[in-house]
């Protein structure tokens, strides 16, 4: 199924405005698809986490730092897509491009896990 000019199906945000550069367009498909790569880092570290830690770190603090970089991951990768499209709406209505939350997000998140952690290597097998 295609609209008229032959592009595909698009989102409706995407449908108004004027082309952008082709080469903008995908830089921030780019910028996109690292952000959800980092996502899926952080659901491999949240498994591995849980399937090959055991015993060395607490369930105590190994399944809170788990859920926290599971959280992260999903929220990471909606924050992801709707900065893609915010970005493409704003560079199609010559508009300022939006402040990027994901990093505050991203560092936030990090920022708990690592405090996790450090309890937990400090802990050591006391918790």
């Amino acid at each position: 199924m295609t609209t008229q000019g032959g592009q595909g199906w698009r989102p409706k945000a995407l449908r108004d405005g004027r082309e952008p550069d082709p080469r903008f367009t995908l830089a921030n498909e780019r910028t996109f698809l690292a952000w959800i790569r980092t996502s899926l880092g952080l659901v491999a570290g949240a498994v591995a986490l849980e399937a090959f830690v055991g015993d060395q770190i607490t369930p105590v603090i190994r399944t809170p730092l788990a859920c926290t970089l599971l959280v992260l991951a999903a929220i990471l990768a909606v924050v992801a897509f709707r900065r893609w499209i915010t970005i493409e709406v704003a560079m199609r209505h010559d508009q300022p491009l939006p402040v990027p939350q994901a990093s505050v997000l991203l560092v936030i998140g990090i920022a708990i896990g690592a405090v996790l952690l450090i309890v937990a290597v400090l802990g050591g097998n006391s918790l």
